[in-house]
């Protein structure tokens, strides 16, 4: 299951150089729908809601598939998060623009030089910045929106590189070699760099807080962020009227909303856990008090 959880990730990565990051990024919610963690897992990819796992001790579900081949009950609410999911995942394909047709990775380079999109990148590293030397270390055990602040804002930008990298690759399989720039080296440095950088506070929100709300929430702030960087960078809204972008947006909140109900009912039904042995929603799960034996 790690080989194809591994291929899913890099045919997710392929999928930049074929289609805008906002058509991609958020159809990311339809591995919800086959692949949704029941446990907290040790290592976590960098792209919206793809998790990985890397030892047999923690238990990966799928929302469907174990349906029918664990015979595991499917409760309504988990029905309607997959139909949400699929439905705000259409309307979101039917109504996405057209991908640019760029031929050349210095022109990503060109657009992401430009005035707009360098005002964003200085102020999500200002703001990452300021999270991890101010926040991190007086409000990161108790705010989970620090930690997941963070790897939104890292992610939005490593979205945009792997993009640069991606088409990169397409344009190099094709005969047209872009690694004799240097542009394309540097939106390396830029993923790599970003992706070890969410990869560390993830898995600190992990072991901080709970799952259940961790996933949501770092969906929605990912999503969101990746959306506005994509607008920015590729201006992918230019040339849609009003009508299309608020069907687009529509699709998208409908995501949120199966993303949401899929990961806050999961446990729905579960018997062989107490609702005292329950996580909290938002507290330290590391920090309980062990109650005293009589």
């Amino acid at each position: 299951s790690l080989c194809t959880v591994i291929l899913g990730e890099v045919a997710n990565f392929a999928a930049y150089a074929f289609a805008p990051a906002i058509l991609v990024t958020p159809l990311g919610a339809l591995s919800i729908i086959f692949r949704y963690v029941q446990r907290k897992n040790p290592f976590w990819l960098p792209f919206p809601v793809k998790e990985l796992g890397c030892d047999g001790n923690h238990n990966f579900c799928s929302a469907v598939l174990a349906h029918f081949i664990l015979k595991e009950k499917l409760h309504i609410f988990g029905v309607l998060g997959c139909v949400l999911c699929v439905v705000g995942s259409t309307t979101i394909v039917l109504h996405a623009p057209q991908e640019r047709n760029i031929v050349s990775v210095r022109e990503v380079w060109h657009l992401a030089t430009e005035p707009g999109f360098l005002v964003y990148a200085a102020l999500a590293v200002i703001a990452v910045s300021a999270l991890i030397f101010y926040a991190v270390p007086r409000y990161g055990q108790t705010h989970l929106i620090v930690y997941v602040g963070i790897c939104s804002l890292m992610g939005s930008l490593t979205v945009m590189s792997v993009k640069a990298v991606s088409i990169a690759l397409k344009l190099s399989f094709s005969g047209m070699n872009q690694f004799v720039y240097f542009q394309t080296w540097i939106f390396t440095i830029i993923v790599i760099t970003c992706c070890l950088l969410q990869i560390n506070y993830l898995n600190k929100a992990l072991d901080t807080f709970n799952t259940a709300v961790i996933s949501p929430v770092y969906y929605v702030m990912f999503t969101s962020f990746t959306i506005l960087a994509s607008m920015i960078m590729f201006k992918d809204w230019d040339s849609q009227n009003a009508s299309q972008i608020a069907t687009e947006l529509c699709g998208f909140i409908t995501i949120l909303s199966g993303t949401f109900l899929l990961h806050r009912t999961k446990d729905m039904g579960n018997t062989t856990s107490k609702p005292d042995e329950e996580a909290p929603v938002f507290g330290n799960t590391n920090n309980r008090t062990p109650e005293t034996a009589t």
